[in-house]
């Protein structure tokens, strides 16, 4: 099947002449003005430059842009976004030309043939963290060990959503046969659920990185014979009726174009519908279908529809055993968002069965 798919990474940019450069003794305004209007800026000397520079365009934003109110921090993010990726590095032999630029394995590893081009200085970054991650590997307290994330591929970074899922298969009774997990992410609750004793696991997600992560993580190992991947929408290929079906899905509403990664975070009108329809005929009788989930949605006023709620109420389809909840962790005290919603977060496990 990995045969068959290819890796998602960020797409080369053929190499130019014409590109204007930054170093640190070029005009700052200058610099942004150019960004503002479209033009890509080549950080041509040092890496170090680059990030001068992203913290003057964080500066120029600052001034420009209000950034308290869940949604102004989106509008920020969206506008740094825009601008940060028309900074430019050039890759030349699978490595960063940049003086003193970090060693970035993925690279290579993505990049095999590709010896002259540029990526955005974001992306960039991003390979330099995921590829940190990846080779020094991330600890998942729930599990009592360290996964590898791949790039690209949505990990936890908070656990109390996985400590509500932990505890409550420590208390499910019911048959361990099989279990569907919708959108497996870096593959944390599938790995929960054979640690917890179930026989068979089938595991979906729509990025492909997703897939090779796991696939790379378990090897040939006893892991491999009990979680079987597919690469696909919501259950994929999976029709068989199951005792457990699991879904982690985005806890915010989609407000702007997203991309692979961000479909981890936000949801469209279509996801929670389509899942559950999808989810009665797949459902073993005496099954339970879990979800995890928060109102993070609700307390950030980006939503006041809690779908979950709505299909409780509307679809006639499953009833309401249990919903448990958790409260999140205050913010650390580095970060620089304002995170004050963070008081009330809550995490959340609804439990649904067959009506």
């Amino acid at each position: 099947m990995l045969t068959d798919l290819k890796v998602n990474k960020p797409t080369p940019i053929a190499f130019s002449k014409t590109l204007k450069s930054f170093k640190r003794d070029t005009d700052i305004a200058l610099t942004i003005e150019n960004l503002v209007k479209g033009k890509p800026i080549l950080i041509k000397d040092f890496y170090s430059d680059g990030m001068a520079l992203l913290k003057d365009l964080h500066t120029h934003l600052n001034l420009k842009l209000p950034n308290k109110s869940f949604i102004e921090q989106q509008a920020y993010r969206s506008e740094y976004f825009k601008l940060s990726n028309l900074i430019l590095l050039e890759v030349t032999d699978q490595k960063l030309s940049a003086k003193k630029s970090p060693s970035i394995g993925w690279l290579e590893k993505f990049y095999p043939e590709n010896n002259h081009f540029f990526l955005t200085f974001p992306q960039i970054q991003g390979l330099n963290s995921a590829w940190q991650w990846y080779k020094n590997g991330v600890s998942i307290p729930v599990l009592r060990n360290k996964m590898h994330p791949y790039y690209g591929t949505y990990f936890p970074t908070r656990f109390e959503h996985l400590s509500l899922f932990d505890n409550w298969l420590k208390h499910y009774s019911g048959a361990k046969k099989s279990a569907i997990d919708i959108g497996i992410g870096c593959g944390v609750l599938s790995l929960l659920m054979v640690q917890h004793g179930f026989q068979k696991v089938f595991a979906t997600d729509i990025n492909p990185n997703a897939i090779f992560a796991l696939s790379e993580f378990m090897g040939n190992t006893k892991l491999s014979r009990k979680i079987e991947l597919d690469f696909g929408n919501l259950f994929g290929k999976w029709k068989n009726q199951t005792e457990l079906i699991i879904f982690n899905p985005p806890w915010l509403p989609e407000t702007h174009n997203i991309n692979s990664i961000d479909n981890a975070i936000y949801y469209n009108k279509t996801l929670f519908p389509d899942f559950f329809e999808a989810a009665k005929q797949r459902l073993a009788p005496q099954g339970k279908l879990v979800l995890i989930f928060s109102n993070l949605a609700q307390i950030t006023n980006a939503s006041q529809e809690h779908p979950i709620e709505t299909e409780l109420a509307d679809g006639n389809r499953f009833q309401l055993e249990k919903c448990y909840k958790k409260s999140v962790k205050k913010a650390s005290s580095k970060t620089k968002r304002d995170q004050y919603w963070r008081s009330t977060e809550e995490v959340e496990l609804w439990v649904l069965t067959n009506m």
